[in-house]
C-alpha cells in the first residue's frame, strides 16, 4: 500500500475503501460531534449508531432523516446509561469503532474498563496513540503516550511500541522507523526508561515487533531533523526520518502534543488502543478537524 502522507490522503483513501465502518457514538449532543458525523456520512467513511440521552438534538434528527439507512438512534435515560449501551453495542459486535460524544471521558472509560462488561481484554494495556501532520515534516508521525500511561513500565512500553507501530503500518509504512525519545543520547540508570529502551531494542532485533528500524535514546529534534543527527554524529537510519516517536512519560508526550498544535500548526488525530475496537476520545479543546481525523484514523484497516 502506498503510504498515507497527510490527512487529505487518509480521507481520500477511506472514501474509496470497500465497506464502511460502523461507529457507535456515546451521547452526541454538541456541534463538534455533529460536524464529525455529518462529514463522515457525506464522505462515505462510516455509518453510525447514535446513543442519545433523552431526545436527540434537532440536528441529529435531521441527519437520521437524511441518511435513514446509515444512521440508527438509540435513546437512554442518562449519560452513564448511554456509555454502557455504546460499549454493549461493541461487545455484541454491532460496531467497529467507539466514539465519545459530549460526555466526560471518565464517564465513557468507566464503561470501557468495566471488568465484567467492558472492552479492555484481560492482560492488555490501555494506551493512547496520536497521529500528527506537522507542516514542516513531509509525512505523518505517530507518537505515544500523551494521555493515558503516566510513567510506563517495561511491559507498558512493550505494548505502547506495538500499538504505535501497528498504527504506522495502517497508514502504509512498511518498515516504521521508531525513535525512543530522551533528552540525551546516553543510557543512564538515573533514567530507568533508557534502560527499558535497551531492552526494547533487543526485543526488536529478535523480531518481536515485525520489520521495524529502531533507534535511541535520542531527542525529538534528532529524530525529525537529519542535520541535527549529522552534527551529533548519530548514524541511525531513524535520524531525521522517524515515523514513530515513543515518549518516556506522559508529561513529555503531552507537552509535545500541545506545542506542535499551538506553535507549529499541526493537525492531530488520536485514539485509545488495547481495547477490542479503537476508541476515539478527543479532547474538548481539539478542533472539529482533529476530531474528524481521529475518527478517520480509527476507521483505517
Amino acid at each position: 500500500m502506498k503510504p498515507i502522507l497527510n490527512f487529505d490522503d487518509l480521507t481520500a483513501r477511506l472514501a474509496t475503501a470497500h465497506g464502511r465502518k460502523r461507529v457507535v457514538v456515546a451521547h452526541p449532543a454538541d456541534s463538534h460531534t455533529e460536524y464529525v458525523v455529518e462529514r463522515a456520512l457525506k464522505e462515505g467513511i462510516a455509518d453510525f449508531i447514535l446513543v442519545c440521552v433523552e431526545e436527540c438534538k434537532p440536528e441529529f434528527e435531521a441527519l437520521r432523516a437524511a441518511y435513514a439507512d446509515r444512521v440508527e438512534v438509540v435513546i437512554e435515560p442518562t449519560i452513564d446509561d448511554a456509555a454502557r449501551r455504546a460499549v454493549a453495542v461493541v461487545r455484541e459486535g454491532g460496531a467497529d469503532v467507539l466514539m465519545k460524544g459530549s460526555m466526560n471521558t471518565d464517564n465513557l472509560l468507566h464503561a470501557v474498563l468495566n471488568k465484567e462488561r467492558g472492552i479492555l481484554e484481560p492482560g492488555r494495556v490501555l494506551s493512547h496513540v496520536t497521529v500528527t501532520q506537522i507542516p514542516a515534516y513531509g509525512k505523518l508521525v505517530v507518537f505515544s503516550d500523551a494521555a493515558v500511561v503516566p510513567r510506563p513500565t517495561l511491559d507498558q512500553f512493550d505494548a505502547i511500541l506495538g500499538y504505535a507501530v501497528d498504527v504506522s503500518r495502517r497508514i502504509g509504512v512498511e518498515r516504521p522507523g521508531v525513535a525512543l525519545v530522551n533528552f540525551t543520547e546516553k543510557v543512564n540508570e538515573k533514567f530507568p526508561h533508557t534502560l527499558y529502551y535497551e531492552e526494547l531494542k533487543r526485543r526488536a532485533a529478535e523480531g518481536r515487533y515485525g520489520d521495524i528500524c529502531i533507534g535511541g535514546p535520542m531527542d525529538v529534534k534528532t529524530a525529525l531533523d537529519a542535520e541535527s543527527g549529522r552534527i551529533k554524529g548519530i548514524a541511525s537510519p531513524v535520524v531525521g526520518n522517524a515515523d514513530v516517536l515513543i515518549f518516556p512519560n506522559i508529561e513529555s508526550g503531552n507537552v509535545f502534543y500541545k506545542t506542535i498544535t499551538l506553535f507549529a500548526g499541526a493537525e492531530t488525530a488520536g485514539m485509545l488502543c488495547g481495547t477490542t475496537v479503537p476508541v476515539v476520545v478527543a479532547s474538548r479543546a481539539d478542533s472539529c478537524e482533529s476530531k474528524f481525523y481521529s475518527l478517520a484514523i480509527a476507521c483505517v484497516d
